[in-house]
């Protein structure tokens, strides 16, 4: 009998070990989201990715493997202002469901944000791009998983604060590269309309041949002018992107005489693993949002100076 007892209190107590070892189990949208809940969570939370390198998240539908995994979720984190345009809805009937979903970007102070002419009544859902707004992100992440892990709030609240300062940090360091580019230099040409962000960050005048959105090509219009734009202001260079086919692009090059200066990362990061190294051989990795960040910058740098 005493035996018994023994295993049975024995089996309890195991079980309680492995509640209370049983990491909150994350489902992130994009990669930037995912590298930053990753940074935050640590080796506490299991994180789960719907999105990988190359994905477009504007045009992104998610499978019923996507659903499922969002059901089982203890919480659920997306960029929001509406980048995953077809998610919205599911995501918003699981919040009335009472499911923990957040949006990276909720708390962003409204006057921060951009609205770009053809998307009245929407903002502009690119803020990763000025690494000072990003950074502004990073608390409602750490009160995601501080509710849903409370336990481990104060580590969260730790490496919270120290992914600030790696942002803050990093947007300093682009302003240094970008200084040896003169104010006539500073006009970033690319597919779609991701980075006014990061123009109003670093003096750069921002054309985005096709808009703010992928969900549909650019016209004959669109082409014509910005052929005529690149001749008039002689833009040496413009850029295709990682998650956006790079036929336009490529045709107004061939039209305007402006080179393909690279490819830049926008709506995803790289792969994670892939190495690069800048100026003065310092190493990063495309598959994070410092060493997209560095690549984006070190390849704008090196074709327009």
């Amino acid at each position: 009998m005493f035996s018994g007892m023994v295993r049975v209190a024995f089996l309890a107590v195991m079980s309680a070990g492995a509640l209370l070892a049983a990491k909150p189990v994350v489902v992130t949208t994009t990669t930037m989201v995912t590298d930053m809940v990753k940074e935050v969570g640590g080796d506490d939370v299991t994180v789960i990715p719907l999105m990988g390198p190359g994905v477009d998240p504007h045009l992104y539908k998610p499978s019923a493997r996507d659903i499922a995994q969002l059901r089982k979720a203890d919480v659920i984190i997306y960029s929001g202002l509406m980048l995953e345009g077809r998610m919205a809805d599911v995501f918003a009937k699981m919040a009335r469901s009472g499911a923990k979903v957040y949006a990276v970007t909720e708390e962003l102070d409204e006057a921060t944000l951009l609205e770009p002419p053809e998307f009245e009544g929407h903002w502009d859902p690119h803020v990763w791009f000025d690494p000072q707004m990003w950074a502004a992100c990073i608390p409602v992440v750490v009160e995601a998983l501080s509710a849903a892990d409370p336990a481990h709030a104060t580590q969260f609240a730790e490496r919270g604060e120290a992914l600030e300062s790696d942002y803050l940090a990093l947007g300093e360091w682009a302003k240094e590269r970008f200084a040896v580019l003169p104010e006539d230099r500073r006009i970033l040409i690319t597919s779609h309309d991701a980075f006014n962000y990061f123009g109003r960050a670093f003096g750069f005048t921002v054309v985005g041949v096709q808009g703010i959105s992928t969900a549909s090509e650019a016209g004959l219009a669109d082409v014509s002018g910005t052929v005529d734009y690149i001749k008039k202001h002689q833009v040496p260079a413009i850029f295709v992107e990682s998650s956006v086919p790079p036929t336009t692009i490529e045709r107004i090059s061939q039209d305007s005489g402006a080179r393909v200066g690279g490819e830049l990362f926008s709506d995803a990061m790289g792969t994670p693993g892939q190495m690069e190294s800048g100026p003065g051989g310092v190493s990063y990795d495309v598959g994070t949002y410092p060493g997209m960040f560095q690549h984006n910058v070190n390849t704008v740098v090196e074709a327009l100076k």
